[in-house]
């Protein structure tokens, strides 16, 4: 064992800490997002710290979220071990506050080195409770920030019961006697500044005598930053870091939609066809999904891209990944308020990748429409959902006879084009295009301006007057034009 001092209650210093991603349904409603199965991060020995002490916000930074969390101490050597045998092999059972600094996330994300890493981001205790005296399917977390009740979760709630995410770990890796798991979260983790209090507990609330952690008591305080960018990456936030930080667009002072209504109303405005001369005009050309059209001529769709992957379907992966609450299903089960969600489909037009019942529960989700460079099943009602559909047209196979559906929330490819997740997909009679949300705004108003340019100059040549000098405008047309444009109506 090390000679490091122990933080906290530990008998020992861990050899390791084994953190869940995503684990309670309340988190993962809270998220968008609901994994088929337990996903895990190493956190350092060196980030424990114990009740009492301090956590740094480093200056510069802004975003240091706090997730109040069950830790499990495991009591004796796991390897290869059944969900019923699991728990046997927990000792205690304490509380913990996953601290992380969103600020870090961007390079590390997934892994969370230095986002969670960092010295006195993994506080335990202040006592343990005697695992064999609860039940792992009654326990409570709950965490106060400032004395609030902001969390509160118990383990009825979760989505991977602890015996399973101890046996998967112990399918993968021993073990050890010492090793801490930290559980997930439930809804409600959040924010703190410095000057900042944070209180986590674990309890058997249905137990006679409530058995408790104690309150595990952190105080958030400033520290140095100095980050060098000659060594790594710096501190960098967006307003995707902010709202999962915070744990909502309004909790961060967001709007409710990346797309602001003041952006949205004018790309409902703007053409197509205008956007597409804008973007090339600033060196994007590749940018439109083709070979897609809407079920109902005449609509209109603004939105901010959700991405779904199918792959070619190979039938041992599709009994793996085909069926139950699969990719496809989840990702329309999350879709948020002014989402499209965007379907990689490799242009495969001889096979459904929606039918009416998805498009009924995008549309109950909020969503702002889908494109599929893909088939529609259901064709006539799908077109006769107030949901916004652009595809390769109708097909009446299911996704069992070119696809199988993979993941989402990842760069894909759709319609030849590249779409990222936070992309913003417009379309209409003329097609679908993909603009980078920075430019957005910038790309609206050129497009838009220059639809203005368009209806004066389709004036003008209405009238008689020839298209030579007039489109594209002289200089002795300009000159009219901004007369006209002065002058007013």
């Amino acid at each position: 064992m090390s000679s490091t001092p122990v933080p906290g209650p530990l008998p020992g210093t861990p050899g390791k800490i084994i953190a869940v991603h995503l684990a309670y349904e309340s988190r993962a409603a809270q998220r968008g997002r609901r994994p088929a199965a337990p996903s895990y991060f190493l956190k350092p020995s060196s980030s424990l710290g114990a009740s009492g002490g301090t956590v740094e916000r480093p200056e510069g930074t802004e975003l240091l979220g706090f997730e109040g969390e069950i830790a499990l101490v495991i009591g004796s050597p796991t390897r290869g071990v059944s969900p019923a045998e699991a728990w046997n092999h927990v000792a205690w059972v304490t509380a913990s506050n996953d601290w992380g600094l969103y600020d870090l996330r961007a390079n590390d994300r997934g892994s969370n080195v230095r986002n969670k890493g960092r010295d006195g981001y993994t506080p335990l205790g202040p006592r343990l409770i005697d695992a064999r005296a609860v039940d792992p399917a009654a326990l409570r977390v709950r965490t106060w920030l400032n004395g609030e009740l902001v969390q509160e979760g118990e383990t009825a709630g979760l989505i991977f019961p602890f015996a399973q995410i101890i046996a998967d770990l112990s399918q993968h890796l021993t073990l050890e006697t010492g090793d801490v798991i930290l559980t997930g979260t439930p809804a409600g983790a959040s924010v703190a500044v410095p000057g900042d209090v944070v209180e986590v507990e674990v309890d058997a609330p249905h137990l006679a005598g409530a058995p408790s952690s104690g309150r595990l008591t952190s105080r958030v305080i400033a520290g140095p930053g100095g980050f060098d960018p000659a060594v790594g990456s710096l501190p960098s936030v967006d307003d995707l870091q902010r709202e999962e930080a915070w744990g909502s667009r309004e909790a961060a002072g967001l709007p409710a939609s990346a797309i602001n209504p003041e952006l949205r109303d004018k790309l409902l405005k703007a053409p197509v066809a205008g956007l597409s001369q804008q973007l090339r005009r600033r060196g994007l050309d590749n940018v439109s999904i083709d070979g897609v059209h809407a079920t109902r001529p005449g609509t209109k769709l603004v939105g901010v891209a959700r991405t779904l992957r199918f792959v070619p379907n190979r039938e041992d992966l599709f009994r793996s990944h085909g069926g139950g609450y699969n990719a496809q299903k989840r990702a329309f089960d999350a879709v948020r308020e002014g989402e499209v969600i965007v379907i990689e489909a490799r242009g495969e037009r001889d096979c459904g990748t929606l039918g009416d019942v998805l498009a009924l529960r995008a549309l109950a989700r909020g969503a702002a429409g889908v494109v599929t460079d893909g088939g529609v099943r259901d064709y006539a009602t799908v077109a006769g959902i107030d949901l916004p559909v652009f595809s390769q047209g109708p097909h009446p196979a299911v996704l069992g006879r070119k696809h199988v559906p993979w993941d989402g929330d990842l760069t894909i490819a759709c319609g030849g084009a590249t779409v990222q997740p936070g992309d913003v997909i417009v379309g209409d009679d003329d097609g679908v295009v993909v603009i980078p949300l920075a430019i957005a705004e910038e790309v609206a108003d050129a497009a838009l301006a220059q639809e203005s340019e368009d209806a004066w100059i389709a004036q003008q040549v209405a009238a008689g007057h020839p298209v030579h000098g007039l489109f594209p405008m002289n200089a002795e047309w300009r000159a009219r034009y901004e007369a006209a444009t002065e002058a007013g109506p």
